[in-house]
């Protein structure tokens, strides 16, 4: 099958690029399966496994029909298309939504959980998965010499909750927290300043692959207090790889990832901080072999291997046009 992956961004990540660092390791997968991928990227974009077009000024559809192929698979938009754009584009689509969304839903858009999908009024749903083999290997040997927990997202995104992260392993007797995704003073997103934090708690901006792995090496868990419907969540499946469990609210996509033998969930700080203090009662084992075997970058290409020959075919992956609702309200944590 020959296959356009179109994104709005410079591949392959570098820093964070959560989403990227996906849409990677879905289409070397795919390669490495026989099929042939084309990106649609941003200039500065360089792939040594597949041919990279450069997106430009015109119609996006007009770029897509340009190259040609069997489906093109967007990562971006709502997978909404006039009659003019399909006609133009000439080819069979599906689009994965990756974030909360609202507004009118394509009848091929593609979501990164079961609950993502269900809160937009759909049933497709493809979790995502990473290539293992870009990740440093674990410490599997148990959990002596991990000193601290961490917290991992875009620390200026007050839905990601550093604050109440902050609080959880403030009334720990020996916790330490590693803030892994951004620093206390922050504009990018508006004023954004984190209350000073007590001297167990250091910010380390925005990490790169071999600092990030360096770091969850280290750590005893992962403390993940969001206040949204988190749509699937990669620092969970990444810190399991690294063989810790997972301490989080229980929002969106999270009660699908961190099962009991995993981690654990509530929407108190109390409750979370009581779990944290049986860390060392968690498997590194375990948590690595789950996230290795369901949410690896082999077993998402054939579910979108799936989708795809579906749409080919004519099919379409939901019912229908839907709308989300609801999508951006902030949740409850308290103590």
């Amino acid at each position: 099958m020959d296959i356009i992956q179109v994104v709005d961004a410079v591949l392959p990540a570098v820093r964070y690029g959560g989403t990227e660092r996906v849409v990677w390791a879905l289409a070397r997968e795919l390669v490495r399966a026989g099929h042939r991928v084309t990106f649609l990227a941003r200039a500065g974009s360089v792939c040594d496994f597949a041919e990279v077009v450069v997106r430009d000024d015109r119609p996006l559809a007009e770029q897509i029909a340009a190259i040609g192929g069997d489906i093109v698979h967007l990562h971006e938009g709502r997978g909404i298309f006039t009659d003019e754009e399909r006609a133009a584009m000439k080819l069979p689509s599906v689009t994965t939504v990756h974030g909360n969304v609202s507004g009118e839903i394509g009848e091929n858009a593609i979501f990164v959980s079961r609950n993502h999908a269900e809160r937009h009024g759909a049933r497709t749903y493809v979790y995502n998965g990473l290539d293992w083999d870009e990740y440093a290997a674990p410490d599997l040997g148990g959990f002596s010499g991990r000193r601290y927990f961490h917290f991992l997202a875009k620390a200026a995104w007050r839905v990601k909750n550093v604050q109440g992260a902050i609080d959880v392993v403030r009334g720990l007797p020996d916790g330490r927290l590693r803030v892994l995704g951004g620093t206390r003073l922050n504009f990018k997103m508006g004023f954004r300043f984190t209350i000073p934090p007590p001297p167990c708690v250091r910010f380390f901006g925005m990490v790169d692959q071999r600092q990030k792995s360096f770091h969850l090496r280290g750590s005893r868990g992962l403390i993940f207090p969001v206040k949204w419907h988190e749509p699937f969540g990669l620092a969970v499946t990444e810190s399991l790889w690294f063989g810790m469990p997972v301490f989080c609210t229980p929002y969106g996509s999270l009660p699908e990832l961190v099962v009991p033998e995993v981690g654990a969930l509530s929407a108190s700080a109390s409750e979370l901080r009581e779990r944290l203090l049986q860390w060392n009662a968690y498997s590194p084992r375990i948590c690595h072999e789950y996230a290795r075997d369901l949410f690896n970058s082999q077993v998402m290409a054939e579910r979108y291997l799936a989708c795809y020959e579906r749409v080919s075919g004519g099919g379409t992956l939901n019912d229908g046009r839907s709308f989300a609702c609801d999508t951006a309200c902030r949740l409850p944590f308290c103590e």
